[in-house]
C-alpha cells in the first residue's frame, strides 16, 4: 500500500548523541596530537579552536588540560582494525582474533607507563557522558570476528564481542602484571589462550541453522 509506514532505519536517538560524543572526542584529541607535534604544549582554548568545538565543551570530554594531553600522544597508536585486516580473506576465527589481541597486546605494552597513568587520571575523573573512554578495541574485535556473523546469532555475537573485550588493553595487562605478576610472554599466552577459548566455545554453543 502507496501510504504505509515503512520501518525507520534511523539509529535510535541515544545512539546517535554517544557516537556524536565519541567523535568529538576523538576530534579533541587528533586536534591535540596535531598541536603537540609541532613541538609545543597547546592550551585548552587552542586545541578547542583547532577541533572546532567551544571551550565549555573541550572540558565536558577533558576535565583537565593534562589529561588531554596525556591521552592525545596515543591517538593512532591501536592498531586500525581495516588495516590490520586489509587483504585478509581468511575465515579462521580463532587465528583472526589472536591477530587483533597481540597488536593491541603490543601497542599496550609499549606505551605501558602512560597507559596507567591515562587510565588513573580517568578513574578520578567524575562519571559524566563525555568523559567516557575512546573505544577503539570493539571495531578491533568485531572486524576479527566478522567471519563469524554468519555463524553466530546476533545475540551470541555481541555477547562474544564483549566476553572478549577485558582481554584486549590496558586493564588486561595491569592484571597480569600487577595482580599476578607475569611478564609480558606469559601475560601474552595466557590472554591468547582465553580469546581462542571464548570463541571455539560460542561457535561450538551456537545451535545450526541460527539466524544471525
Amino acid at each position: 500500500m502507496s501510504g504505509a509506514m515503512r520501518p525507520s532505519t534511523r539509529a535510535p536517538e541515544g545512539g546517535r548523541r554517544a557516537n556524536q560524543r565519541l567523535r568529538t572526542r576523538k576530534d579533541l584529541l587528533v586536534a591535540a596530537a596535531q598541536l603537540l607535534k609541532q613541538g609545543r604544549t597547546p592550551s585548552m582554548d587552542e586545541v578547542a579552536e583547532t577541533a572546532l568545538v567551544s571551550r565549555a565543551t573541550a572540558y565536558r570530554y577533558f576535565p583537565t588540560l593534562e589529561a588531554l594531553l596525556l591521552e592525545a600522544p596515543l591517538q593512532g597508536e591501536a592498531p586500525d582494525p581495516a588495516e590490520l585486516f586489509a587483504g585478509d580473506a581468511s575465515t579462521d576465527v580463532e587465528a583472526r582474533v589472536e591477530r587483533a589481541l597481540l597488536a593491541l597486546h603490543e601497542m599496550t605494552w609499549r606505551n605501558a607507563p602512560q597507559l596507567k597513568l591515562m587510565l588513573a587520571s580517568h578513574l578520578g575523573t567524575p562519571g559524566e557522558d563525555g568523559a567516557r573512554r575512546q573505544n577503539r578495541r570493539t571495531a578491533l574485535i568485531e572486524a576479527a570476528l566478522a567471519p563469524a556473523r554468519d555463524q553466530l546469532s546476533a545475540q551470541n555475537f555481541r555477547r562474544l564481542c564483549r566476553a572478549l573485550a577485558p582481554l584486549f588493553g590496558t586493564e588486561a595487562m595491569i592484571v597480569y602484571t600487577d595482580v599476578l605478576g607475569l611478564g609480558e610472554h606469559s601475560a601474552r599466552k595466557a590472554t591468547v589462550w582465553a580469546a581462542r577459548a571464548m570463541v571455539r566455545s560460542a561457535l561450538a554453543e551456537e545451535p545450526r541453522g541460527a539466524e544471525a
